[in-house]
């Protein structure tokens, strides 16, 4: 668990459902490598939601992987995401399991909308506030069908966006339909 010295508030949840995860994301063959049908899908949330960056995010024990990557260059790196990365020269799509907010999605199952992470005291604290920037989260649980929360869809932003409900739906409405686009590939695999 990771706490802020100063107010001792978690920041990242525990997540007991991770090693079962992880097996189901080595079955689907997911989570280990870029995805071109995942960045497609990351560039089209983009758009619909208008947001520079957007992510297909899989996250195991200790992190978070971009299968599919959308950035305002469209560079398919992570680099601009992750301020350790770009500070030591290495592109990566990865990120650790403390920095963000897709883990506390996978972990709640539920989607999360903050229109401003600084007005939320549990989500301000975050690294990718002050390294990285971040100042909006609009995100939704990729729940298949084994029940299993595989990972995030996301967008963010480095001004406060209103989300609003209609974001909300959106996004909601968007990761069913990247489910059911998982669904196929398993069945058309068997």
């Amino acid at each position: 668990m990771t706490y802020d010295p100063t107010g001792h508030l978690l920041l990242t949840p525990p997540d007991p459902e991770a090693p079962a995860r992880v097996r189901r994301l080595r079955e689907l063959g997911l989570g280990d490598r870029p995805d071109p049908a995942f960045d497609a899908f990351a560039e089209r949330l983009a758009q619909v939601t208008g947001a520079p960056y957007s992510m297909v995010n899989f996250i195991d024990e200790n992190q978070q992987f971009f299968a599919g990557l959308h950035t305002p260059n469209g560079l398919r790196t992570a680099g601009d995401l992750d301020a350790t990365t770009a500070a030591s020269g290495a592109v990566g799509r990865f990120m650790d399991r403390d920095h963000g907010y897709c883990p506390h999605v996978v972990v709640r199952r539920k989607a999360l909308v903050l229109e401003d992470v600084c007005d939320y005291p549990r989500f301000a604290g975050n690294p990718v506030v002050d390294e990285i920037g971040i100042r909006s989260y609009l995100g939704a649980p990729l729940i298949d069908r084994t029940g299993t929360a595989l990972g995030t869809i996301c967008v963010v932003d480095t001004e406060p966006r209103p989300w609003g409900r209609a974001g909300l739906e959106t996004i909601k409405s968007l990761a069913a339909e990247l489910v059911e686009q998982i669904h196929r590939r398993e069945d058309e695999s068997r």
